[in-house]
């Protein structure tokens, strides 16, 4: 069985759930999961895990993401995108200066306290804001923190005068949950009018770049040719972030069978601070252990492999 993770370009015109469902089909697995919904309108980078992979699927979806898109100002929506239906117009009779949307940007930036879209997929009481929305119900929608580490003009903004519209060109570097929507309305709200995300492409999730995706087509020739596995990642592109420890034959014995570690054996002068550390046996990571103060020793976090 195929095992790893497969770095797709999702096109624009599908659901990301669909992309799972044509994977599942030319890889032959039903162990298949994607790190991150993507929007039908939205194209770029969707990670996809299979087989023994899909159990990293949470350390992909943690980790921080990268966008380009454009924000039009003039006009909102109830989707906070091109897919709703217009709500509010106010012409923007003249266009607003860099430095005036540079400031706005900049405000958005570091910790930022936002309210997702009731378009979206969060639960509320059970539901999905979604289902809300599309009865027609409004309902309080929970806010959270989250992280922009940059969001920048990348190229220079343009007006239409015909439509007294503006649209703003942008990148966005953000951590997971951000609702690039939501960011696309608030910086219309910074400049005191309506506004909506008119475009967004996904640079980077989960340690891969748009460069080094692959299509549903390659995809399709690969797995003709009998070479879709040359196209998957190992699990330890997940899992970068935590710090290695090499196990020797006795050790690894052990571990398999879910034993502790002594504090000393995860080999970390502050365990404190790298709480997960990541166990290799000949090259490769077999699984997570979390340090417990407690008990001043490494238990098993979660298992990759145990052969």
């Amino acid at each position: 069985m195929s095992n790893g993770i497969l770095p797709l370009y999702k096109p624009r015109g599908v659901t990301s759930f669909d992309c799972v469902a044509k994977i599942r089909r030319l890889y032959q697995t039903k162990k298949v999961g994607h790190s991150g919904t993507l929007d039908p309108s939205v194209d770029g980078v969707l990670p996809i895990c299979i087989g023994n992979a899909t159990k990293v699927v949470q350390f992909l979806v943690a980790s921080g993401k990268q966008y380009q898109g454009s924000i039009t100002l003039g006009f909102a929506t109830t989707t906070e995108d091109l897919d709703g239906d217009e709500i509010a117009r106010e012409a923007v009779t003249a266009p607003f200066s860099a430095a005036q949307i540079d400031a706005a940007l900049a405000q958005m930036t570091g910790e930022i306290t936002q309210i997702p879209p009731m378009f979206s997929a969060v639960k509320v009481n059970g539901r999905r804001l979604y289902d809300y929305a599309r009865h027609g119900e409004t309902v309080e929608r929970p806010s959270r923190q989250i992280q922009i580490a940059s969001f920048e003009q990348r190229q220079p903004a343009t007006y239409d005068a015909t439509t007294q519209t503006q649209t703003i060109y942008f990148t966005v570097a953000c951590s997971k949950g951000t609702y690039v929507r939501t960011l696309a309305v608030d910086v219309g709200k910074k400049l005191g009018v309506p506004a909506v995300m008119s475009d967004l492409t996904r640079l980077k999730s989960g340690g891969f770049t748009l460069d080094q995706t692959v299509t549903l087509a390659q995809i399709a020739e690969h797995v003709a040719d009998g070479t879709a596995d040359d196209l998957l990642s190992p699990i330890e592109m997940a899992l970068t972030a935590y710090p290695q420890v090499a196990l020797s034959d006795e050790q690894w014995s052990r571990v398999r069978n879910g034993a502790w570690l002594a504090a000393e054996e995860g080999q970390q002068k502050d365990p404190d601070a790298n709480t997960l550390v990541a166990l290799t046996y000949q090259d490769r990571i077999k699984c997570l252990y979390s340090y417990r103060v407690a008990e001043s020793c490494y238990k098993p976090f979660k298992m990759f492999a145990v052969n």
